[in-house]
């Protein structure tokens, strides 16, 4: 038969073979999805829904619009807060920020793996040549030929192979590398979220140490005054030695006290620098006590959840990758059928290289079927479905903890700010009683350990209300960062954007 009617009968059996495969589509698998959050308000999410579907008029800065999908501050989730301090250090975070820049590196890397996998869709095209000058041995074990023992050989060609892909092996290989930098640039977002809760949580827990610096120093300024009242008393026959001693050790007790918040204040600091990519030498924030309010922060339904996490859709996409490897695993069953080409020409001497009868070629297929592996391949295959089972477990997992998640920092700002409320009526009470007992001693109807006491309630429920609006503003980053932070699963790149050279 000629290689002119092999041709047709070739490419006909190759159309028929791979109608024998059979794809199954990949599918998200199911998870857990509630339809209202167990601990939010039943209302806000009534507004919610009421207002699905509706562009909302404020701004999404505000956050405090009822649609999750219009309320959120696209990417800078930060600015909710309104503190140009903490948005100018966002902004360093997301240029200067080094674990941020590794994780784009490796996005870049799996880029690049998608990129090799291409490759396998075309020829894989060599060119070589060789000028080689022999001589047969007259002793080896194949007879020499009594003349001509030394010969040239001159050889230039080019040859090309194709891997023609009949059981979607190539496919499902650059279909995993794509489901895999997919899953990879959804880590990329889940670290720059991260990074930026963690600037936020550093900064607000700063803050509210410089609260608590100047509740100490206010209380150091009222202490000292007491103590110098006390000495005037101790002085004029009024006051004994005790009262004394009670004031100068309520003062110092203080001192020390502001020392120690110096110390953690340096240290939140420091890791600020970090992880703005600066040393601690170079960097330093102005203190600032204005007080700490949380904003309103809509939560949405549940269900947006699964959308609107990077970590969530990291795992989905893995699911993904793991099941185009289970088809990657079974296309090993069948043959590979390569294409082969060579040409070029060969001579023995540079005068008859490029001859006309110097010329030489190849064509044809060639097909390669393993007929035993002692059970390998079908190993390799159960491997690889285990794989999957185990990426779906972990994605449902994820759901299941990301719900978790949300749930405790719902809770934690609702009790927080009925906690809050409480505490304010606590130091008010406390400072009343304070008041009323240094009346009292001044009066000379007690003694200072009254005054000492009722200051230390006073300074203890002080710092309480400050340790307080610190978790409210703790409880406002992490619940921005469990539900997303503005993120949302159409935000990661195509399969087309990112084959895109």
């Amino acid at each position: 038969m000629t290689l002119r009617a092999a041709l047709p009968l070739l490419a006909g059996l190759l159309i028929t073979l791979a109608g024998c495969r059979k794809t199954e589509p990949y599918q998200t698998p199911a998870a857990p999805a509630p339809e209202a959050y167990k601990e939010a308000p039943p209302e806000s999410f009534k507004e919610a829904r009421d207002s699905q579907g509706s562009k909302s008029t404020q701004d999404s800065k505000d956050w405090k619009a009822s649609a999750p999908a219009d309320s959120i501050a696209r990417g800078k989730w930060w600015e909710i807060f309104h503190d140009p301090v903490l948005n100018a250090l966002e902004e360093s975070v997301t240029v200067s920020n080094q674990t941020l820049k590794s994780a784009e590196a490796r996005f870049r890397q799996a880029r690049a793996l998608i990129r090799e996998s291409r490759s396998a869709r075309l020829p894989t095209v060599n060119a070589g040549g060789s000028i080689m000058r022999d001589r047969l041995s007259q002793n080896s074990g194949v007879p020499a030929p009594a003349t001509e023992t030394e010969y040239g050989d001159f050889n230039l060609g080019v040859d090309a192979e194709y891997e023609v892909d009949l059981w979607a092996r190539v496919r499902n290989l650059i279909a995993a590398s794509v489901e895999s930098a997919q899953a990879t640039a959804a880590d990329l977002e889940n670290v720059r979220l991260s990074l930026h809760a963690e600037l936020a949580l550093d900064y607000f827990d700063l803050r509210s140490l410089d609260r608590e610096r100047r509740i100490l120093d206010s209380a150091v300024e009222a202490y000292s005054q007491a103590l110098a009242l006390t000495r005037r008393r101790f002085e004029g026959g009024v006051a004994n030695q005790v009262d004394v001693a009670e004031a100068e050790t309520q003062l110092e007790a203080t001192r020390a006290q502001q020392i120690d918040i110096t110390e953690l204040r340096a240290q939140y600091e420091h890791a600020i620098a970090a992880l703005t990519g600066q040393t601690a030498e170079s960097f330093s924030l102005a203190e600032n006590t204005t007080p700490l309010t949380p904003p309103v922060i809509p939560v949405g339904v549940p269900s947006d959840l699964l959308e609107r996490r990077p970590d969530i859709a990291a795992a989905e996409r893995r699911v993904a990758a793991a099941n185009s490897q289970v088809g990657l695993t079974k296309a090993a069953f069948f043959p590979t059928v390569m294409l082969g080409v060579t040409a070029g020409v060969e001579g023995s001497s540079i005068a008859n290289w490029f001859n006309w009868p110097s010329r030489l070629w190849a064509l044809g297929p060639s097909a390669v079927q393993t007929l035993f592996d002692a059970g390998r391949r079908r190993a390799v295959t159960e491997g690889a479905v285990a794989n999957y089972d185990a990426t779906v477990a972990d994605y449902r997992q994820s759901v299941l903890s990301a719900f978790q998640q949300v749930e405790d920092h719902i809770a934690s700002l609702r009790v927080l700010e009925d906690e809050s409320r409480r505490q304010r009526l606590a130091v008010g009470a406390a400072r009343r009683s304070e008041s009323l007992s240094l009346n009292r001693y001044k009066g000379g109807l007690v003694n200072y350990l009254e005054v000492a006491t009722a200051q230390t309630v006073t300074l203890q429920n002080e710092r309480i209300q400050a340790g307080v609006e610190r978790r409210q503003m703790e409880a406002s980053v992490l619940l921005i960062k469990t539900l997303g932070g503005g993120w949302d699963k159409a935000s990661l790149p195509t399969p087309e954007l990112l084959t895109a050279r």
